[in-house]
């Protein structure tokens, strides 16, 4: 993370905190899902999940007994001229994670669901029971809608990481860049 992305992100969490000082209402648990403005305060529950700090994370990442699943949306590719070269901006995540982008709207296509099914069985061996720790962004109700349908498809061990990369890497931990799981017909990228 460069010094100006530390600083506004420092400057973000003070002002969550000045927020909360000030006594502001919690943000409460919506009856479904998160259907727009997903970067905006976020619950602190998720009704059948773990919730975890980011000390709590790093202590299941050094265990290696979970499976860290990152939902950060992909950017869209920009409407460029013809011939023009564009580069994805690189993720970088908490090491070893499975990177299943925009898997975390409120409504997903049914393309989009299969995807999210698909990979999270495969990255959780088949074991509903295997603990698995969602996450995205610090603010994000990307990574709370996509630990919510994991508890709605059966997962019994979904434990939501509201900080995401933003707390890990604030925390000075290890990140690496990985390519997004890729969707069925897609060439694996990087």
């Amino acid at each position: 993370m460069t010094r100006a992305g530390a600083a506004a992100l420092l400057a973000a969490l003070s002002l969550l905190a000045v927020g909360q000082a000030r006594g502001e209402a919690p943000v409460p648990e919506p009856p479904g899902y998160r259907m727009d403005d997903y970067r905006s305060p976020v619950p602190a529950t998720l009704a059948g999940a773990r919730v975890v700090s980011t000390p709590e994370a790093y202590r299941l990442w050094e265990e290696r007994n979970a499976t860290f699943i990152d939902v950060l949306p992909r950017p869209p590719k920009p409407n460029l001229p013809e011939g023009t070269v564009w580069r994805e901006q690189p993720r970088f995540g908490i090491p070893g994670s499975i990177w299943l982008p925009d898997v975390g709207y409120g409504a997903l296509s049914s393309e989009m669901e299969r995807y999210y099914r698909e990979n999270l069985a495969r990255a959780t061996s088949g074991d509903p029971g295997r603990t698995i720790v969602i996450y995205c962004l610090a603010e994000c109700w990307m990574s709370w809608n996509a630990a919510r349908r994991a508890l709605e498809w059966g997962y019994a061990d979904v434990v939501w990481y509201p900080d995401g990369t933003d707390g890990w890497s604030v925390e000075g931990h290890p990140t690496e860049e990985y390519a997004p799981a890729p969707r069925p017909g897609e060439a694996v990228s990087r």
